[in-house]
């Protein structure tokens, strides 16, 4: 990998960063660990020191971030709530409950409906009316880690212990693949062909989506486990190990690239936003990078947890990221994370 050449991913095209200044990136960066409180967004509510006293006994993070087709966005927790908020001013639009505690991952299918993906299986969510329908599908597991929507709209739902095919309209389960080659489906992504890549325990695994085979497995990535996926402008498939970032060509799934500057970093989630910067969630903060070069733009400070699980890039003209601790989004202007107080552990604000 070292002294690869990557003329292949290199483009004309400007990076910015959702409107994200570089210079106000590079300013927060270069500011130190030493990070003033910020301000709660608008309509947050107040923090109270009862509350502070029961961060101890309450997991806050949140895993799962999706963005839907009115604009609001929807965050799934591990406290057994589903939220929608509107993105522009944090204001909480509906609050779920949801019949299992744990909500690791979440879709919208063609008609609006919100799946979620549980450690109990997968509920529907009808975001009209709230209501909240429970599905019995025969999966190969119930603790559903990942999910995504095909180009003909069917849903993929993958488990600690393979992967199902479902039909969102009919509300049947139509395959199952529980030998999937590295065991479990830890994160989805579709190439430009429509085919299925999931994240596994040993490396990435390629499925035809129409016939539900195996098509690929490449298992030479550094780290071994897959936790995040996301595909650029050229086709390419990133990808994010306990080891670093990693670049595979989908067409015959060669390993082309190794991020050197994300060497040695647990990654743990990757978003591209529609200037094609790449956003990076790892266990120990959120970068921005330059795909084309590698190169870091900076660390974003001021979010709720160092651990950033989800992101959800252009929503509400905003990040959205889902922390280990909570909520919390990055400005526009400043490129400084701020915690969402209604979605936070308290004892972090």
């Amino acid at each position: 990998m070292k002294g690869l050449k990557t003329r292949r991913l290199i483009g004309g095209m400007a990076i910015g960063l959702c409107g994200v200044g570089l210079g106000a990136i590079a300013a927060v960066a270069n500011r130190g660990p030493a990070i003033a409180a910020a301000p709660h967004p608008p309509n947050s509510p107040t923090v109270s020191s009862s509350l502070i006293s029961q961060t101890s006994r309450v997991d806050y993070r949140i895993p799962a971030l999706q963005k839907d087709f009115t604009g609001s966005l929807w965050l799934g927790t591990w406290r057994g709530q589903l939220a929608r908020i509107n993105p522009e001013t944090g204001v909480l639009q509906a609050r779920i409950t949801v019949p299992d505690g744990t909500i690791g991952a979440l879709a919208q299918d063609r008609v609006g409906r919100i799946w979620a993906g549980t450690y109990n299986g997968v509920v529907r969510v009808d975001p009209r009316t709230n209501q909240v329908t429970a599905t019995n599908f025969a999966l190969p597991s119930t603790r559903v880690l990942s999910l995504q929507i095909d180009t003909r709209g069917f849903l993929w739902v993958g488990t600690d212990q393979g992967l199902a095919m479902v039909s969102p309209d009919q509300g049947l389960l139509m395959t199952t693949l529980k030998f999937l080659s590295g065991v479990s489906a830890n994160v989805m992504e579709l190439d430009e062909a429509g085919h299925l890549w999931v994240g596994t325990l040993d490396g990435l695994t390629q499925v035809n989506t129409a016939s539900g085979a195996e098509m690929l497995v490449v298992r030479n990535i550094p780290g071994d486990v897959v936790q995040a996926l996301a595909r650029d402008a050229q086709g390419n498939l990133w990808v994010g190990t306990p080891a670093g970032l990693f670049v595979v060509t989908p067409e015959d799934g060669a390993l082309v690239r190794q991020v050197g500057s994300m060497f040695g970093r647990n990654v743990l989630s990757l978003a591209f936003d529609p200037n094609q910067a790449l956003w990076i969630g790892t266990e120990a903060g959120l970068f921005t990078l330059n795909p084309y070069n590698g190169e870091i733009f900076g660390e974003i400070l001021g979010l709720p947890g160092r651990q950033a699980l989800a992101i959800s890039p252009d929503t509400g003209n905003k990040v959205w990221v889902g922390t280990r601790e909570g909520l919390g989004w990055v400005s526009t202007t400043t490129g400084r994370g701020v915690p969402h107080a209604g979605f936070t552990n308290p004892g972090s604000l």
